[in-house]
């Protein structure tokens, strides 16, 4: 069954391809969704897939991109809408 999610992840996620890191990773495991930079330096993911390929997700945002340095994350399960790809915003 597929679920949602809404992922904000804080540190040095913006300027260090934490983005297009992502919606690599995501791909790889068959999610859809978007990739976006917020004002106060997070990066917000919203997420679609199988619950296994997510709970994978929500363990590599744990680190991100190599050079990327995550303090913390907020995970919370959102509406599923049917995403068929993964963009960047």
């Amino acid at each position: 069954m597929k679920k949602s999610l809404n992922i904000r992840v804080y540190g040095r996620v913006q300027g260090v391809f934490f983005r297009l890191a992502a919606k690599e990773k995501a791909l790889e495991m068959d999610l859809a969704g978007m990739a976006q930079n917020e004002a106060d330096g997070s990066v917000r993911l919203e997420v679609e897939g199988e619950e296994a390929a997510l709970a994978a997700f929500i363990e590599w945002c744990r680190h991100g991109s190599e050079v990327a340095w995550v303090k913390r994350m907020e995970v919370d399960e959102g509406e599923v809408r049917g995403a068929q790809d993964f963009i960047i915003r």
